[in-house]
């Protein structure tokens, strides 16, 4: 999971309000004339039309990546869909490997575990096909953490910069991105419109139901391969959650900087216009960074509910659309197994094992070799993840230590 924000997005705004309106009916009658109500008169901008549509594929949490070029390099890339970032990037060992020299800075971006300063490469081009962005400056951050998560290379994450100069369909039915050039556009009917607070990244205000009900702001994160991520102090403040009638189990979170431990419960209802949805899967941590800006927002909302809809992104019109696709009653997962799997060097190995967890009493040690699972042995981090979801089950995991094979036992928990 990663959760990049822009420091310089993190403020927030009151709405303007126009007080006029806020006279009495019978006044504004007495004033209206004719040659006033034409002066009303509504200016609609020319239609959007559609630039081009490709593919993408979807890794853990239906986070969504997207393959282009930079400039005039041959390599295809990956990149990352994200309206959790407020900008543009790469990744530093791509630089490396296309030879491109990044300029420093004293720009920050935070993360779940950490702040780091960051270098540019400015006025670069992103391609997709014949579709060229231009002028863009993309910060450069190290998304080896990611690589490994997803067991593929990530070689940058695409944001702000890019959506807010288009309007942008993610069709999660047809795997699509739909991209439209700025204008008047009419939404298909049987969706919702909201309209988030948008100042870099998206915020939009949902209620949580765990006891009463609490309203709060959360950002619309893309990039995150979760449902719902709260902060403790939020969590603390306006939840206070019962944990001796729901104790949440410890686990671990990829993120900018590195790590974090979190902890994994369930939240009786997330509800937002007129979807809700119950039992939701939810990580609760301490930041530290501030990165979900308490008291401003509580969290996060993640791209395992996102995925849900198909999502219209229209930045200029401050409008996201949301339409219920045939994943919207998709089940929840709600697996927890204390291992954590990395894809290092062309292997999967257990990189992270949470003390009294499942994979702690099936007997996995850290630097354990993936060889298959439930004799799956394709050595995709992909599909040995999705197995390890089947909740109540023993699931048969083959490993290799120095010296000897293993065949382990590893029962898969329920969080609810």
């Amino acid at each position: 999971m990663r959760c990049q924000k822009n420091t310089l997005s993190l403020f927030f705004f009151p709405k303007k309000t126009a007080k006029f309106f806020l006279i009495p009916g019978f006044v504004l009658l007495g004033f209206f004339s004719p040659s006033l109500v034409k002066g009303q008169e509504e200016f609609l901008p020319p239609p959007s039309r559609l630039i081009i549509s490709f593919p993408f594929s979807t890794f853990t949490g239906g986070v969504v990546v997207i393959r282009g070029q930079l400039d005039n390099y041959p390599d295809s890339l990956n990149f990352i869909l994200d309206t959790g970032s407020g900008g543009i990037s790469l990744d530093s060992s791509t630089c490396v490997r296309l030879k491109i020299k990044p300029i420093p800075s004293d720009k920050t971006i935070r993360g779940i575990a950490g702040i780091r300063q960051v270098k540019f490469v400015y006025n670069q081009r992103f391609r997709v096909g014949k579709f060229i962005v231009d002028s863009l400056n993309f910060h450069v951050n190290d998304y080896d953490i990611l690589s490994s998560v997803y067991g593929d290379k990530i070689d940058g994450i695409i944001g702000f910069s890019f959506f807010s100069r288009y309007i942008v369909k993610i069709d999660y039915d047809s795997s699509k991105v739909y991209v439209y050039s700025n204008g008047y556009m009419k939404y298909p009917k049987g969706g919702f419109l909201i309209k988030p607070i948008l100042i870099g990244l998206p915020i939009q205000q949902a209620k949580i139901k765990e006891g009463a009900d609490v309203n709060s702001r959360f950002y619309f994160d893309t990039g995150a391969g979760l449902c719902l991520l709260l902060s403790t102090d939020f969590v603390n403040d306006s939840l206070k959650l019962n944990s001796k009638k729901k104790k949440p189990f410890t686990t671990q979170a990829e993120g900018l900087g590195g790590k974090t431990e979190m902890k994994l419960t369930t939240i009786k209802e997330l509800r937002f216009g007129p979807y809700r949805f119950r039992n939701v899967p939810t990580y609760v941590f301490d930041d530290e960074y501030n990165v979900t800006s308490y008291p401003y927002l509580g969290g996060l909302i993640g791209n395992d509910i996102l995925r849900r809809f198909n999502v219209y992104l229209n930045y200029d019109h401050r409008d996201i659309y949301l339409m219920p696709n045939t994943h919207y009653r998709d089940p929840f997962d709600y697996s927890y197994t204390g291992l954590g799997i990395y894809w290092v060097d062309g292997e999967i190995k257990v990189g992270d094992i949470i003390k009294d967890s499942p994979a702690d009493k099936a007997g996995f040690k850290v630097g354990d070799v993936i060889l298959g699972v439930d004799n799956n042995f394709s050595n995709n981090i992909q599909a040995y993840k999705t197995l390890l979801q089947n909740l109540g089950i023993r699931v048969k995991v083959v490993v290799k230590r120095p010296g000897t094979l293993l065949q382990l036992s590893l029962k898969v928990k329920n969080i609810l």
